[in-house]
């Protein structure tokens, strides 16, 4: 089996010099693949580089077997790329609904299906009309989610989902993700540092330091909490 999408020694980085320093992942459909390390290591800008919000300086993205090294953000969304990022980035101003809607815009062909994103979130539906900045942070991080899947992507990326959400919101953040990949043929990508979330979710993770993947874990790593400690303390 192929992966959905792979990074290939990718180097990537702001004006000031290169954060990835010659990653490589994958992720394969039906999978939850986690990325560990402590904060400044190259995570975001991993998950920014694969959504082609950063330019890859060499090495190269693969997606479904495909070159997207060089294409762009939304030429990467409008494939089945989707990307949660941390901070959510909703419209405040804007209904819950038309928040939804906005994800629309990547796929316009697949046509608007809000009650498959209900069926994930019921309490969106209630909030229809509310505009989405009055919602909690949980309740924010849950429509962003909801806005990637509009899109039916086949690869999620999630970074920091847990980050301002409280708990009980948390735990629910990690059935759907649970509920999503025994649905679909689909692949996850998450950072995370939020060890309960991702016990419960996470198969598999890369552990990166100073822009470089300096391990691959398996769940049986991944479920031993101090282990699992360690490696985000990296």
């Amino acid at each position: 089996m192929d992966p959905l999408i792979c990074a290939v020694d990718v180097r990537s980085g702001y004006a000031t010099g290169n954060v990835l320093q010659g990653v490589s992942i994958e992720v394969f459909p039906g999978e939850v693949v986690g990325v560990l390390g402590r904060n400044g290591v190259g995570k975001s800008t991993l998950m920014r580089t694969l959504i082609g919000l950063l330019p890859v300086r060499s090495g190269a993205v693969r997606f479904r077997g495909g070159d997207v090294t060089r294409l762009a953000a939304n030429r990467r969304a409008s494939l089945g790329i989707g990307y949660v990022p941390q901070g959510r980035d909703i419209f405040p101003r804007m209904s819950v609904l038309d928040n939804i809607r906005m994800g629309q815009y990547v796929n316009p062909s697949r046509g608007f299906q809000p009650d498959e994103v209900y069926g994930y979130f019921p309490f969106l539906r209630e909030r229809a009309l509310q505009r989405a900045g009055t919602l909690s942070g949980g309740q924010q991080e849950m429509l962003a989610i909801a806005r990637a899947l509009v899109a039916a992507p086949d690869v999620l990326l999630l970074d920091e989902p847990s980050d301002g959400v409280q708990p009980s919101i948390i735990q629910e953040i990690g059935a759907f993700i649970g509920q999503l990949v025994r649905q679909r043929p689909i692949g996850v990508l998450i950072v995370e540092q939020n060890i309960d979330l991702m016990q419960r979710v996470v198969q598999r993770a890369y552990v990166m330091d100073k822009g470089r993947v300096v391990a691959s874990i398996g769940q049986d790593r991944i479920r031993d909490t101090e282990a699992l400690a360690g490696f985000l303390a990296v």
